[in-house]
């Protein structure tokens, strides 16, 4: 890959060349070949006859090309992926399904129980396990057309029968083949990418716009001068001239085309970062085929960040020779050191709190007498957030994030130094003596970089309650958000919440799972109720006096607590690894025999509901038993798991262990044969009551606790199990 003429941090590698490599000639298009070995060239600041010349070779010898612009607050971004470009999952999203609740003769699909079926018009899906149209089972992909939310289309289904019952559907990603024109193409007829639909009309004003600064510049070797009205009066024609040439019908912005001029020798560095992330997405889409790229041209500005408050003139946005003459260009002198003098107070310096820390020292943030940047994040480096925390390196690990991150951005603008306080502090009701009322009073902003809602939103109360403009964000992935809350502007952080999580019926997770997000409740169910609560319990026990009689009186579920402390002290306690492996596989007969027995006992395969339905239709699945088998993978694998962790909870030493040793315990075992226990009731859904056997046992509720009592006595009772 080359980058033109910026040298790039990506790490990419390309034919066999460098990984990345940045050409600083001037005279790019003289020599054209010399792109022949790359597979992705990307320009920036470069003249617009280079970008036509070297876009146009790269077109016709299918080598990806990228474009990138920033002219002040404006910016642009071009791609050309050449002909048939193969996009081979738009979205990156997880192919969606479902279950069939039925299908008519006209192809109309209905989802079971009015669930959201999550689908748009052009998605293909394929079927499995429909009864009565049997041919739709592992059909080739059939493109479908919402009609609503809960039903979608799938066409013609002449000829494949009755739908009768069941099936699911399953999204398929199927790739999409796009075709881009060259640059010299794109710029006569350009493909917009909205970025804002409140400036609907803006991309194509802004088309023009950076070509006629791109005709400027040929014509006077330099940019347009700041806030200088004759340069942007020369703009202004320039683009008239151009829509004329070109026939077309378009009314000119001058106030907005005017701003591009006043701009055009802006150099700011959020825009720099907009852009220089978007470009580097847009290089991994190019040679991965994932995500939809950028088709073709992608116009942004941000003029609401003009300052409202400050003057801008022609005389107080001329350099100054300083290292913000990019950004004096924009703002003007007096905002500049506004901005040199405010406190800030930044919370959290991970990888969001990274990327602030670095545009703060860019912009010089708090370099002025007055400035001072505090920092609080009570976390360590580690290893792992070396990929994504760019300010940490290796030799940082084990530091704390607010000193290091301090440390690198003062390096990078030694400015700060002097300017910035780092604090190793959890900012909650309990430092309210450190984060006191004189401190966040003196704070001009506050900016949250956290990982947990409860900071955000005590953060959220002290700055509505100081009336502290704070700047929200957080990422998920490809995903992001940000939030500006301003006093007695804008609504704080709290005033809105987050959907709550997707919960699921017991009866569902427990019974009837039929998806993966059951499966993974499940099993994290299984694993806090084997391997966490019974040894928390049982250390509460044995380390708190009077820990029964004080539990009792709370109230409760006291049956599950109190046997859970009898098998865990007395019944099963494990002295040796051979109890913890035949625990383990007693753990996989409960689970996947003898409760899979039981409810097919409940529930036979054949059953059928009080409607004359099949009971085991739609999203209940009729599960079979599990024979267990060392020599299976995932038999073997559970049973070794399990018995590390129960080890582990008994700090019993199972290194050094082998196959040999596990079978070897199993030998002994003798598995109680199970038989299903007629009076166990189950429910069929959330809807019916809870069996009596879950109730509490009155009787064992009394009897237990002497039994315990009476056990534990002894110098082993203080033992902690963990």
């Amino acid at each position: 890959m080359a980058i033109f003429p910026h040298l790039s941090t990506f790490r990419l590698l390309s034919k066999g060349c460098p990984a990345n490599k940045a050409i600083t000639n001037h005279s790019l298009g003289e020599n054209l070949s010399q792109f022949d070995k790359y597979q992705v060239v990307v320009l920036t600041n470069t003249p617009l006859k280079d970008q036509i010349a070297i876009g146009d070779y790269c077109h016709q010898k299918g080598i990806y090309f990228i474009v990138a612009d920033t002219f002040g607050l404006f910016g642009s971004i071009f791609c050309d992926f050449g002909k048939n470009f193969t996009c081979i999952d738009a979205t990156g999203e997880n192919p969606i399904n479902g279950i069939v609740a039925g299908i008519d003769e006209e192809g109309l699909v209905s989802a079971l129980d009015e669930t959201r079926h999550g689908l748009e018009d052009g998605d293909y899906i394929t079927f499995t396990e429909v009864e009565g149209m049997e041919g739709l089972n592992g059909c080739e992909p059939r493109k479908i057309t919402v009609k609503g939310p809960y039903t979608f289309s799938i066409g013609d289904v002449s000829g494949l029968g009755q739908y009768k019952r069941g099936g699911l559907f399953q999204q398929v990603k199927m790739p999409k083949f796009l075709d881009f024109k060259s640059i010299s193409e794109s710029l006569k007829d350009p493909e917009h990418v909205i970025s804002d639909f409140a400036k609907f009309d803006r991309p194509q004003q802004l088309h023009i716009g950076f070509q006629a600064v791109h005709a400027f510049v040929q014509t006077h070797t330099r940019l347009p001068r700041p806030m200088n009205d004759e340069d942007a009066t020369v703009i202004v024609a320039s683009a008239r001239a151009f829509m004329k040439a070109e026939g077309l019908d378009v009314e000119v912005d001058e106030k907005l085309l005017k701003e591009l001029s006043y701009q055009a020798q802006g150099d700011l560095n959020p825009m720099a970062a907009f852009f220089g992330g978007l470009t580097a997405q847009e290089v991994l889409k190019a040679v991965s085929g994932k995500f939809h790229p950028v088709k073709q041209w992608m116009y942004f500005d941000s003029l609401e960040s003009l300052p409202t408050n400050s003057a801008r003139t022609e005389e107080l946005c001329k350099p100054l020779g300083s290292r913000y003459d990019g950004q004096i260009a924009v703002f003007g002198k007096e905002y500049q050191e506004r901005i040199s003098n405010v406190k800030q107070f930044l919370v959290g310096a991970g990888a969001i709190g990274c990327e602030m820390l670095k545009n703060w020292a860019m912009i010089g943030l708090a370099t002025g007498p007055e400035g001072k940047i505090t920092i609080t994040d009570m976390d360590s480096i580690e290893k792992s957030n070396l990929n994504r925390q760019f300010l940490f390196r290796p030799k940082d690990v084990g530091g704390m994030k607010s000193d290091c991150a301090a440390k690198a951005v003062q390096a990078m603008n030694p400015e700060l130094e002097g300017h910035m306080v780092t604090l190793k502090d959890r900012v909650s009701p309990e430092t309210e003596d450190i984060f006191n009322e004189d401190f966040w009073q003196s704070l001009d902003g506050v900016t949250n970089a956290l990982d947990n809602v409860e900071t955000r939103t005590y953060v959220d109360r002290r700055c509505v309650f100081f009336h502290k403009p704070l700047l929200e964000s957080g990422t998920l992935g490809t995903k992001g958000n940000t939030q500006v809350v301003l006093p007695r502007i804008t609504e704080s952080y709290s005033s809105s919440q987050d959907p709550p999580e997707q919960s699921f019926p017991m009866c569902t997770l427990r019974s009837f799972p039929n998806k993966i997000e059951h499966t993974i409740a499940w099993a994290r169910e299984l694993f806090e109720n084997s391997f966490v609560k019974p040894a928390e319990t049982a250390n509460l026990y044995l380390t708190q006096p009077n820990y029964l009689d004080t539990t009792l009186k709370q109230g409760g579920n006291e049956k599950v607590m109190l046997e859970t402390l009898l098998d865990y002290l007395k019944n099963e306690r494990a002295l040796t690894f051979e109890d913890c492996v035949q625990w383990a596989r007693m753990l996989f007969e409960k689970q996947y025999y003898n409760a899979i027995q039981q409810l097919l006992y409940n529930f036979p395969k054949d059953a059928v509901s009080s409607s004359g339905t099949p009971f085991w239709s739609g999203p209940k699945r009729a599960p079979d038993a599990l024979k267990f088998d060392p020599e299976n993978p995932t038999h073997y694998t559970f049973l070794v798991s399990a018995t590390s962790l129960h080890a582990f909870n008994y700090n019993i030493n199972v290194k050094g262990k082998g196959k040999a040793d596990y079978l070897q315990a199993l030998d002994s075992m003798i598995i109680p044969d199970f038989a299903p226990d007629a009076h166990v009731k189950i429910q069929a859904d959330d809807k019916e009551p809870v069996s009596l056997l879950l109730l509490l046992d009155f009787t064992l509720v009394f009897t237990l606790p002497n039994t315990i009592a009476n056990y534990s006595k002894g110098p082993e009772r203080r033992r902690e199990c963990l």
